[in-house]
C-alpha cells in the first residue's frame, strides 16, 4: 500500500527482540523521545511509512524481511528495512558520519579525519535510502527525512520523485561557512538539501549558519526573514539571533528554512514525576544523601560533551572550597556512545582516570565526591535523581539541543532546584534563566556551580518557574505542530507553483 507520509530515519521505530524463538517488535523502552514523537505522525495519515536500517549478514538473501507492518498505540504504518552489510555501517556511519561529519557540525576541526573516508559508499547508501522512500510513497506524498547521515537523499529523492513534497531535519548543530566548508563534499550536500521543500533547524543560529553556507556556494537569494521571538532572544548566551531566514530561493524553487527546537513530553514527565512511588524514591535518595547536596551531570561519552571538563572543575571547586568536601556529591553519567570507536573509548578512559583522581584525592571512607556511571539509566529511575538533585549540571561544549536539561526542568514541579547549562547548548537559547556558564573559561565554569550550591530558595523558585514555562511552550508536542504546519505551507506552495 502507497504511503502518504513517509518518515526516513536511520534508527527504527521500535526495539527487535527475541522472545522464545520468535522476532518480537516492542515499543521504545521510553515514550519520551523524538521517536515516539515522529511517529505520532501516522496518526494523523492515511497509510504510513518509515525507512531505516537494519543489519545484514547477506544483503540479498530471499529470507530478509524488507518490508514489515506494523501495529502499535500509534496506529498501522509500515517499516521497510534496508539491509546494511556490517562493512556499509561502518563506513557510511561509523567513519563517515562520525569521524568526518560530527566534529565538523560541532565544530572540532581537529577531530576531522578525511583519509577513511568510502564516499561512494556513503552515496550508495543514501541512494538506497532514496529507493526506499520513493518506493513506499504515493503521489504527492510527504516525505520527512532526519538528519545529517541522510544529506543526500533530498536530492536523490528529487530526481526519482519531483511530485513529492520533502522536509528534512536536522538535529545537530549546522556551523560557520569556514568550519563547514572543510568538508569537500559541501556543494553536493548542499544542493541535495536545497531540493527540499522545507529544512528544519533546532534554533535560528543554525538556521543562519546554513544561509551562510549555501550562499557561499551557489547563487541563494532570501525572499524572506524574520525577527526572532522575544522568548529566545537573550543577552548572555552565545546562539542568540534577532532574526532568521525564514524563505530562500534556488533556481527558481522556493524552499521554507524553519527554526523550531525539539523539546520533550512535559505531560508524560509531570505525570512520572508527581507519581507518589517516584517521589518516595527520591525522597529516600535525598535521605540517603546525609545533607550533602547532589548534584546530578547526564550526557554520553563524547568529545562534545565537555566530559572531563566539568570533572576537572568539580575538582577546583572542592581543593578551593574546603567546606564542601564531605557536603556535596556528584552523580556523574556518561553513557557510551559508541564502542567501536577509538576517539571515544580514550574520552571514556579520560573520564574514568580523571573521576578516580578526584575521589582518591578527596574521599575519605564516609564520603566519595563522585559516582560515576558508565551506562544508560532507565527513564524512569533518571526520574527519581532529577526530583532528588539539587543542581542539573549541562555543560557540553557543543550540543545541537541537548534534552536533558528540558526533562530536569520538566520533572520539578515542585519549582525547585537550578539548572547550569552551557551557552553552547542550543537548548540556553530558550532556558536563559538557568545558570549559564562558559565551559571553555574555567572561572566561569567554577562560579556558575558555586553560585548554583549557594543559590538562596526564593531565586531557584523563580528561576525554575521562567524555566518551566520555556519547556512547556517549547514542548515536543509543539514542535510536531510546528512541523505539521511547515508541510503544510510547502504543499500550497507548490500547489501555487505547479497548477494542475
Amino acid at each position: 500500500m502507497s504511503s502518504d507520509l513517509v518518515i526516513v530515519y536511520h534508527r527504527q521505530p521500535y526495539e527487535e527482540v527475541e522472545e522464545n524463538g520468535k522476532t518480537v517488535f516492542r515499543e521504545n523502552a521510553s515514550p519520551n523521545g523524538i521517536v515516539p514523537t515522529l511517529k505520532s505522525f501516522f496518526g494523523k495519515a492515511e497509510h504510513g511509512a518509515w525507512v531505516a536500517w537494519k543489519l545484514a549478514e547477506d544483503p540479498v538473501n530471499p529470507g530478509f524481511e524488507r518490508v514489515v507492518e506494523i501495529d502499535d498505540a500509534h496506529g498501522k504504518y509500515s517499516v521497510s528495512r534496508l539491509p546494511l552489510t556490517a562493512e556499509q555501517v561502518s563506513s557510511f556511519y561509523h567513519i563517515t558520519s562520525k569521524e568526518a561529519f560530527w566534529p565538523i557540525l560541532h565544530s572540532f576541526k581537529g577531530n576531522y579525519n578525511y583519509d577513511p573516508v568510502d564516499w561512494p559508499t556513503f552515496r550508495e547508501v543514501n541512494w538506497a535510502f532514496a529507493e526506499a522512500a520513493a518506493s513506499e510513497a504515493g503521489e504527492n506524498a510527504r516525505v520527512w527525512v532526519h538528519d545529517y547521515n541522510l544529506w543526500l537523499v533530498p536530492g536523490y529523492l528529487r530526481q526519482m520523485r519531483p511530485d513529492l513534497t520533502i522536509s528534512f531535519f536536522h538535529h545537530t548543530p549546522f556551523p560557520a561557512a569556514d568550519m563547514f566548508n572543510v568538508l569537500p563534499w559541501r556543494r553536493e550536500i548542499v544542493e541535495s538539501l536545497l531540493a527540499c521543500d522545507v529544512i528544519g533547524f533546532q534554533i535560528p543560529r543554525y538556521a543562519a549558519n546554513f544561509l551562510s553556507v549555501a550562499r557561499s556556494l551557489l547563487d541563494v537569494d532570501v525572499l524572506e526573514r524574520q525577527p526572532v521571538d522575544h522568548d529566545l532572544i537573550s543577552e548572555g548566551t552565545a546562539l542568540s539571533e534577532r532574526s532568521a531566514p525564514t524563505l530562500i530561493t534556488y533556481e527558481g524553487q522556493q524552499i521554507a528554512i524553519s527554526s523550531s527546537a525539539v523539546g520533550v513530553a512535559v505531560d508524560f514527565i509531570e505525570t512520572r514525576a508527581s507519581d507518589p512511588v517516584f517521589r518516595e524514591q527520591a525522597r529516600q535518595v535525598r535521605e540517603n544523601m546525609d545533607g550533602s547536596q547532589l548534584i546530578l551531570s547526564v550526557g554520553r561519552t563524547d568529545y562534545t560533551k565537555g566530559g572531563v571538563e566539568q570533572l576537572e572543575s568539580f575538582e577546583r571547586i572542592l581543593q578551593d572550597n574546603p567546606r564542601l568536601r564531605g557536603n556535596v556529591r556528584l552523580m556523574h553519567v556518561s553513557v557510551s556512545a559508541n564502542r567501536n570507536m577509538t576517539a571515544y573509548e580514550d574520552i571514556q578512559s579520560g573520564i574514568e582516570e580523571t573521576a578516580g583522581r578526584i575521589n582518591g584525592r578527596f574521599g575519605t571512607l564516609d564520603w566519595q565526591p563522585i559516582a560515576l556511571i558508565s551506562r544508560a539509566i532507565p527513564f524512569d529511575d533518571l526520574i527519581k535523581y532529577y526530583l532528588a538533585a539539587d543542581i542539573a549540571w549541562i555543560t557540553p561544549l557543543a550540543d545541537g539541543m541537548n534534552l536533558v536539561c528540558k526533562e530536569y526542568v520538566a520533572a520539578r514541579t515542585d519549582n525547585d532546584g537550578v539548572l547550569v547549562l552551557s551557552e553552547f547548548a542550543g537548548a540556553a537559547v530558550e532556558l536563559n534563566s538557568a545558570v549559564i556558564t562558559n565551559p571553555f573559561s574555567n572561572r566561569s565554569m567554577d562560579q556558575a556551580i558555586l553560585q548554583a550550591l549557594d543559590m538562596p530558595q526564593a531565586e531557584r523558585r523563580t528561576r525554575m518557574t521562567a524555566l518551566r514555562r520555556m519547556v512547556k511552550r517549547f514542548s515536543v508536542e509543539a514542535w510536531g505542530a510546528e512541523q505539521a504546519a511547515e508541510f503544510d505551507k510547502a504543499r500550497k506552495r507548490r500547489e501555487r507553483a505547479n497548477p494542475t
